[in-house]
Formats: structure tokens, sequence, C-alpha cells
């Protein structure tokens, strides 16, 4: 019988390069919950506000008597702000579980024991969770855009409104950011999804009563630093009509939502280790 040689032979195969290990945990996180009924339906109703705008937008371009609903940058800015309700919901639907999941079922090991780095790792659970919130805050907002473009058969509205564009998508970005970040962050405190979307929804609506109350106990604004969401609120609201009505320095604001996003980077450095791997 001939002995064929076994000697070395050229990898034929296709060659993937290093660094797109996230968009592979990202895309597997986006189609796990894409097959998730209930999950679309939240995404289908996130969009009921979008439909109601929408119609506004072609009452008040297209119909002279009814100019008061007429869009305004304003209109714009007030749309994000009521997504801010879906954002809530789908962080905690979609994000609760991303690493704590992992965690519970070791897997997070299986995934440091490979060629995959920690911020690849990190990068594709805050991407699967952050191409939802764009598809609700940044999407729909750039779409009412272009109706009311459509509708109007002209320009003139952006022409007008020329920071527009860039502050729906630095309001919607800063938005989205906060939200996956803290998600992301948390989700790596426990195996317990359950109680991460506890712990979310506790920090959001908790931090948001206590800040209220004390507002009114103390008659001093400066608590709103106490809520995260109304702390980026002060800086959206700058981004769109100024600092002028500002309850808080707007950089003050700013460098307290900066302080929540670097506490995030540190717990994610502190929980999410190559070490567990042989741990």
């Amino acid at each position: 019988m001939p002995i064929r040689d076994q000697g070395y032979r050229q990898y034929a195969g296709e060659r993937t390069l290093h660094g797109r290990a996230w968009w592979v945990i990202a895309r597997t996180a986006i189609v796990e919950r894409l097959h998730d009924r209930w999950f679309l339906a939240l995404l289908l109703f996130s969009w009921s506000r979008f439909v109601m705008v929408a119609v506004q937008l072609y009452i008040g371009t297209t119909v002279a008597r009814a100019s008061f609903l007429a869009p305004t940058a304003d209109t714009f800015h007030s749309f994000l702000e009521q997504q801010r309700a879906f954002v809530f919901f789908i962080t905690i639907y979609a994000g609760a579980g991303l690493i704590a999941n992992d965690r519970q079922s070791n897997a997070l090991q299986i995934y440091l024991s490979k060629p995959i780095t920690r911020i690849e790792y990190i990068a594709g659970k805050c991407v699967s969770l952050a191409v939802f919130l764009i598809g609700v805050t940044w999407v729909p907002a750039m779409v009412l855009l272009i109706l009311q473009v459509l509708f109007s058969g002209s320009f003139a509205f952006i022409s007008e409104h020329p920071r527009l564009i860039p502050a729906i998508s630095a309001a919607s970005v800063l938005q989205v950011t906060l939200a996956a970040a803290t998600m992301v962050a948390l989700s790596s405190l426990s195996r317990n999804r359950r109680f991460v979307a506890i712990l979310y929804a506790g920090m959001v609506l908790f931090a948001a009563a206590l800040e209220r109350a004390l507002s009114v106990a103390t008659d001093n604004p400066a608590w709103i630093l106490v809520s995260p969401q109304n702390t980026l609120a002060v800086v959206t609201d700058a981004i769109f009509n100024g600092a002028a009505d500002a309850p808080i320095p707007v950089p003050v604001a700013a460098l307290a939502v900066g302080a929540i996003l670097a506490l995030c980077a540190w717990i994610l450095e502190r929980r999410v280790r190559a070490v567990e791997a042989v741990g």
C-alpha cells in the first residue's frame, strides 16, 4: 500500500483578519434577539410615536389651517426625549443578559480562552445593544427629517436649521452610549439577568425619584446630578437649544456623564478578565 506524503502543506483556506471578533459577537447577539417575537413586538411598538409625529408633519406641512402643527427644531428634540421610555425597556430586554448569561453558563471562559481580546468582547456586546437603541432614536428621527423634506418639497427647513442634523446625531449617540455602557457594566456584575434588569430599573427610576424629591425639598437644582438620565437631558437640551435655561452648568453635566462612562469602563475592566479562563 503506497504511503502518501503527510508533510507540511500551505493553508489554502480563507484568512480572517484579526480585530473582527467584536462583529461576530455583536451579530450573534443581534440575530438571537431578532428571533424573539416579544422583542420584535417591542421594537415595532417603539415606532408608534414615529407614526404620530409623521402624521403631524404631514398635516402641518400640507394643510394651511394646521400651520400650528408645522415642525420646528423642538419637534425633533421632543421626539428624542419621548423615546427615552422605549430606550429604557429595550435596554433592559436586550441588554440585561449580555454578559450575565455568559457568566452563568461559563461561556465567558470560552470567549477569553480564544484569540479574542477583552476589548473586542466588550465592544461586541455594546454594539449589539447599541444597534437596537439607534434603531429607535437616530434612525426614526432622521426618517422624520426626510419625510419633512418630502412633504414640503424643498430643503428650506434644513437650511433654516443647519444645526439640526448634528444635534440629532449627537443627542442620539450620547443617549445610546450612556444606556449601552451602563447596562453592559451592570450585566458584568451578576450571573442573573433578572437581577441585572432590576438593578438597572432601580438605578434609573429610583435615581429620578430621589432627584425630584431632593430638588423639591431643598430647592436646589444641583440635585439633578443624582439622576444620570436627567443629567444627560441637560446636555441634550444644550445641544438643541443652548445653555440659557440649564438648571446646572452644561460643562458640569457633561463631566458627570463622562464620569459615569468612566465608571462603567472601570467596572468592565475589573469584571471581564482573561484570567477567568484559567481561574
